[in-house]
C-alpha cells in the first residue's frame, strides 16, 4: 500500500466523521482498510517469523505458531514458553 492509499483513507474517515459516506465511498473505505489491514498482517507474520528466542543452552528455536480458532481474526501469534509455563521470574 502506498502513502496516496494511506491519504484516501485518511481522507475517507475525515469525511464520514463530518458529512459522511455515500455507499461507493464507504465501499471503497472498505476495500482500503481490508487492504491495509492484510498487509499488515503480512508484515507482522514475516517479522514474528524471523524472531529466535535464546535457548538456556545458548541455542536458538524460531517462535512456534498456534493454530487461530474460527472467527478469531485478532490473534495472529500466540507465543508460549518452551518449558511448560515456567518462568525464570
Amino acid at each position: 500500500m502506498d502513502r496516496k492509499d494511506i491519504e484516501r483513507i485518511n481522507e475517507l474517515s475525515r469525511k464520514q466523521r463530518g458529512e459522511g459516506l455515500n455507499a461507493v465511498e464507504a465501499a471503497e473505505q472498505q476495500a482500503l482498510r481490508r487492504q491495509y489491514i492484510d498487509e499488515f498482517r503480512q508484515s507482522m507474520i514475516a517479522t514474528l517469523d524471523s524472531v529466535r528466542v535464546e535457548q538456556e543452552d545458548g541455542t536458538y528455536t524460531p517462535l512456534e505458531h498456534k493454530d487461530v480458532q474460527p472467527g478469531d481474526s485478532t490473534t495472529l501469534l500466540v507465543v508460549e514458553p518452551l518449558d511448560g509455563g515456567e518462568s525464570g521470574a
